[in-house]
């Protein structure tokens, strides 16, 4: 049973690791393979009240892997952890099976109290590099967590989340703080611009405006939209005519430089 579930580790690090060659390689470099065998060891001595020697084994498997697992963690089969580096996990997290893991995540708590304390992720969960999941939140099936996304509350199955905090979407349900970013960025693309890595709580009132700027941008577009329809009705060549496209350097105005990309000819 023991060599069977080891079996299945290697072979999900060849599923979801474009860069592993052979299996000698696999299991003599990959150190988030290391750190799961480590820990499966560590974690079996921890159920068996053998507490301060699962400890030892755990921090050892830190200290050569740079990956903190505590052994109380309940971790399913075929985990997955690319590169590894920073990764923390805590006491009472509970993984499930086929999840994935990049480098610099935390599954941490939010209190000091005992009891359930840390997230629990559901099969097939996939968390990006630098992200942290807080607090005994459930992460569902399927669901993925975006690069640096701080989470703190739960996320539907199969939904994506994303930002800071994290906004997330599924087929069925929209996060309404997370719709309002789309429109915004659905406009910036449409005007000709990115207001890049900039989100609503950023406390910049130029930013504050420019968001402003474009949920008017928002409102406009759809009257002048749903007029042209119905001047359509009317005379069918004012269906076919587009909406004026608003120029780069119109819209940033005197915030471009003259030695901007954008004053220099193709």
């Amino acid at each position: 049973m023991m060599f069977s579930g080891m079996r299945e580790d290697v072979r999900a690090v060849f599923d979801r690791d474009p860069a592993a060659r052979h299996w000698l390689e696999v299991v003599t470099t990959s150190p988030g393979l290391h750190a799961i065998w480590i820990h499966r060891l560590a974690h079996g001595l921890w159920c068996l009240r053998l507490k301060w020697v699962a400890r030892l084994i755990a921090q050892t498997g830190r200290f050569l892997t740079g990956i903190e697992i505590h052994p109380g963690a309940r971790i399913g089969r075929r985990f997955f952890i690319d590169h590894g580096m920073g990764v923390v996990i805590g006491e009472t997290a509970e993984i499930g099976d086929d999840c994935t893991m990049y480098h610099g995540v935390t599954l941490g708590g939010t209190t000091w109290n005992q009891g359930k304390r840390h997230p629990t992720l559901r099969d097939r969960v996939v968390v990006g590099a630098g992200a942290k999941v807080l607090g005994p939140i459930e992460i569902g099936e399927g669901a993925r967590i975006g690069s640096n996304a701080v989470v703190t509350r739960p996320v539907p199955a199969e939904a994506t989340a994303m930002g800071i905090p994290a906004r997330f979407v599924t087929k069925g349900y929209a996060d309404p703080e997370f719709e309002v970013e789309k429109r915004r960025r659905d406009m910036q693309e449409k005007a000709g611009f990115d207001l890049y890595a900039l989100g609503d709580d950023v406390p910049d009132p130029l930013v504050r405006s420019i968001h402003a700027i474009l949920d008017q941008l928002h409102r406009v577009d759809q009257k002048m939209h749903t007029m042209g329809e119905h001047l359509g009705e009317v005379n069918p060549k004012y269906s076919d005519e587009d909406l004026p496209v608003l120029n780069e350097k119109e819209l940033m105005g005197g915030f471009v430089s003259p030695d901007s990309s954008l004053d220099k000819s193709e």
